[in-house]
């Protein structure tokens, strides 16, 4: 069951309840219950989806009072950006620096991660498809520009896709990636040390395809420190073949892993050996890569979309582990279908989905965030007030529609104000099509602010 409720400016509809979307001067109060949208810039490259694709790690980040985001300009060189935040007021204004940076921005796969470290010094890496390490870090705490490119451990950094940042309790920071190609790849973990200044290798593979599969994960930190690893299988390139969704978790930084029974793994991780929170088969529209986080009691949630049989629409799920075994709980009902197959950067109707858990003296609720074509291409936010309660509360958070765009946010400001942001602009992208951009002229790109 799901009820429908709208954010617009000025508007009231019967039936539903409606909150503005709204632009507060600097040093206002934040309310709960309102929406806000904060401009970086006019001028973001909107060819693809490269600026607001999904699970990158950090699109958005902030650090001591300071929050930094990233993008691609209309010329295709980095634009780092950052802005004051505190919990009680609203954000002062973007200040932006554009690098002397360039990416391949016809191709989606090509995102910009960043992180900042214990000391303030801002870490960013850029314009990967299988290609050379890109990363830089800041020249001083708190700076935007960037020092010389560099390596980090200088092995196994010929052929990287999908880098992110994870910022550890410790000041410390997590760096994984994917060695290899589409369908034949391993996951690289490195750390960095913040008192050294220096990066090592943890896991030079710590999930490995065999040369058969590639693993497609996402990953969480908890707020114990505690490593989720989540992620489905790839058998080929095709997006067809991927199938099934495994679990990991590590205590230690990501020196020894275990199932979710605490049965230790041996490394790395293959196909045959890995816990499995849901079996799908191959030619499911399974989408990759899952999305992970967890509860108040650090418990996983893993979602993703899929049909649950064939010729069925895809549906988003929830695998909750709920300290004893894995549960499926079942996302907002949809009746839309559609096939996923093929190789390069998709564009179905949906986008990939990410989850938020907020808590009150009586329960925890679940936050599920997405676009949905069928909802005209809006952002929806569906609130389920509790995992037994069975209605989906969904809100469309923007008037308009955002094209192809896909939701990745800011964990530390969730987690410290109970505040969720999101970078947004409108894009578009060609369906399976990595070398040529659309035709489309720059957007808008701002921060989406929603408060519960």
């Amino acid at each position: 069951m799901r009820t429908v409720h709208r954010f617009h400016t000025g508007l009231l509809l019967a039936g539903l309840s409606l909150l503005p979307l709204i632009a507060l001067a600097p040093g206002s109060a934040i309310a709960a219950g309102t929406l806000q949208r904060s401009p970086i810039a006019g001028n973001a490259f909107a060819g693809s989806s490269v600026n607001v694709v999904a699970n990158i790690r950090q699109s958005i980040a902030s650090h001591n009072g300071q929050q930094f985001t990233a993008f691609y300009d209309v010329d295709g060189f980095m634009v780092l950006a950052r802005r004051a935040l505190n919990s009680d007021t609203q954000p002062s204004a973007w200040e932006t620096h554009r690098t002397s940076h360039r990416g391949n921005v016809a191709d989606a796969h090509n995102s910009i991660s960043l992180a900042i470290d214990g000391a303030g010094f801002l870490h960013v890496s850029w314009d990967h498809h299988g290609n050379p390490l890109n990363y830089a870090r800041s020249v001083a705490p708190g700076s935007l520009e960037l020092a010389t490119k560099s390596p980090m451990t200088g092995q196994r950094e010929a052929r990287v896709t999908y880098p992110q940042f994870f910022p550890l309790p410790s000041g410390d920071l997590l760096f994984l990636y994917r060695d290899g190609r589409s369908g034949q790849g391993s996951l690289v973990l490195n750390r960095y040390d913040t008192a050294t200044q220096t990066w090592r290798t943890v896991q030079p593979d710590l999930i490995s395809g065999e040369g058969q599969r590639s693993p497609y994960w996402a990953m969480t930190v908890d707020a114990r420190g505690t490593l989720h690893l989540a992620w489905n299988w790839r058998e080929s390139p095709d997006v067809a073949s991927n199938h099934d969704l495994a679990y990991a978790r590590s205590t230690d930084g990501g020196l020894s892993w275990t199932k979710s029974d605490s049965t230790s793994y041996a490394l790395p991780i293959t196909a045959a050996s890995a816990e499995y929170a849901a079996l799908i088969p191959q030619n499911s529209n399974l989408m990759n890569p899952p999305f992970i986080t967890t509860d108040s009691a650090s418990n996983p949630a893993i979602v993703s979309y899929w049909s649950p049989k064939p010729d069925a629409a895809p549906q988003f799920q929830i695998i909750h582990h709920d300290g004893k075994t894995w549960q499926q709980i079942p996302g907002p009902a949809r009746t839309d279908k559609f096939s996923l197959a093929g190789t390069g950067t998709k564009r179905p109707p949906i986008s990939r989905a990410l989850l938020l858990f907020s808590s009150s003296a009586k329960t925890s609720s679940l936050h599920l965030v997405y676009r949905d074509d069928s909802r005209s291409g809006r952002i929806i936010i569906a609130t389920r007030e509790s995992i037994p309660d069975s209605v989906w509360r969904e809100t469309e958070l923007t008037p308009d529609s955002v094209g192809a765009w896909e939701p990745s946010f800011d964990p530390v400001a969730w987690e410290k104000f109970q505040q969720f942001h999101i970078l947004v602009q409108r894009a578009e992208q060609r369906d399976g099509n990595d070398h040529t951009a659309a035709p489309t002229p720059p957007e808008k790109i701002s921060v989406l602010t929603w408060t519960p």
